[in-house]
Formats: structure tokens, sequence, C-alpha cells
């Protein structure tokens, strides 16, 4: 593909998605002839602002995603976010502090903490600083910050400022997409920045991600491979589809 051909490919892309904040809701025929390109053209551009966390595909179309679909994504890929959170258990360290990600799937993880030890836990996650509270041995704090509906999380310079003021042992986050050469990525950068910020506090970087998410790149780069410590999906360890990965990070 030319170089100008993928300025145009995002041109398109950033329209579509004005139009999915704006009108809630594209349809598919309509935005092929707008843009005079073969519906199969759309369609790929949908399945991208579906893998962004921004869109949902329906028949014809696309509907915009908003705070009230945070629980319908966690349905998706739900028995592989199971199984990661029970890898990730026992990598919950004692009497330290901790940092979670906005993501379904580390939110499935803190569902299955029954209690733990002197922890504190920073989350700009609503439904996962929720989900902490009244978990024996836990004090969890919510970063301020800008609410992004899409992600029902806290996003901006307060969400990133009050992340990078913790020193962390830990942090566990999840991502849209894991590329081997490129490292994780996302679909905004305000979640870049608050994960970034995640990264940089903490010692040790755990990366949760079903393996729908493998090989697969987004919109803005995020961790690269060399920031992640362990990666944890629900795969078994000698699953081929974890090759590219196996000398850049340990695999669990």
């Amino acid at each position: 593909m030319t170089v100008s051909g993928s300025v145009a490919n995002e041109d398109r892309r950033e329209e579509l998605r004005r139009e999915l904040r704006t009108a809630g809701v594209i349809d598919l025929n309509a935005s092929a002839a707008k843009w005079n390109v073969h519906p199969m053209t759309i369609r790929r551009d949908l399945d991208f602002l579906e893998q962004e966390g921004i869109a949902r595909r329906v028949r014809g179309g696309a509907i915009h995603v908003g705070v009230e679909d945070f629980q319908q994504r966690q349905g998706r890929e739900l028995a592989a976010k199971r199984r990661i959170a029970q890898k990730l258990l026992p990598l919950l360290p004692r009497k330290t502090a901790i940092g979670l990600d906005a993501s379904t799937t580390v939110f499935q993880f803190v569902r299955s903490i029954a209690r733990a030890e002197q922890l504190s836990v920073i989350t700009n996650g609503l439904a996962t600083f929720e989900s902490l509270q009244n978990k024996a041995g836990i004090r969890s704090y919510l970063t301020g910050g800008e609410s992004e509906e899409a992600n029902h999380s806290l996003v901006g310079p307060l969400a990133v400022a009050a992340v990078s003021g913790f020193l962390l042992t830990r942090c566990f986050v999840s991502t849209t997409c894991l590329d081997p050469m490129m490292g994780t990525s996302e679909g905004t950068t305000a979640q870049v920045e608050v994960k970034r910020a995640m990264a940089d506090a903490s010692e040790h970087v755990v990366l949760a991600a079903d393996s729908s998410k493998l090989g697969t790149r987004s919109l803005v780069r995020a961790l690269p491979m060399s920031r992640i410590d362990v990666l944890v999906t629900e795969l078994d360890v000698s699953d081929p589809r974890l090759d590219p990965y196996r000398n850049l990070v340990e695999i669990l």
C-alpha cells in the first residue's frame, strides 16, 4: 500500500470515528457510497474501530460503544478472561502497592480476588474500583481525571499525575492489540498515557491479553515489548501462537 493510500485510509477512519461519536451509528452502504469505496472496505474499517473498542458491529453497519457496553464487552472472550484471571492470582503480591488498568480483562481478575494482605491498589477503572470495595486487606485508590465512557474509566492529566505519584511493585494491564514487533497499541491516546504512566511507576509489568489480541495492531502505540515482563494469556504455554513472543517476555 502506498503512503498516500495509508493516509487516505486514516482520514476515512478518523471521519468514521467522528460520525460514530456524533450520530451514534454508521450505515455501511451509505458510508461506502460517500467515500466511493467498496462496502468491504468500510467493513474492514468498522472491524478496525471495533477492535479499538469504540464501535460494535451490527447488521448493516456499527453503533457507538458507550458506558453501557462495558458489561457487554465483559461477555466477549469471557472464558479466556476467567482463565487469565486464575493465572494472575499467584502473581498478586503481598504488603505492597500495585496498579490496575481499566480493562475488562483486569476487571475479571479483580473479581476473582477473595482477599489480600495490606495491599494498596491504584486504578483508573471505575468498575474495577467499585469491585475492590470491601475486599479484605485491600486499600483502593481511584485516580481523578476526565471520564472516558467507552472504557468506563478516568483519563487525562489528573489520572496520569495520580498514577505517577505511586511507587508500584507491579502493575496489571491489558491491551487492545499486541504485536511482537510493535508491542501493545490502543484505540485512544488517553488510555495510552495512563498505561504508560502505570508502567513507568512499576518495577514489574504484567500484560494480560487473550489470544484474540495476538498479532494485531491498533491506532496508537503504547508499551514496547521491552517494557513488558510477563505475558499472561488463556493459552497453554506450549501453544505455537505464542512462539513470536517467547524470546521477548516470560509467558504464563
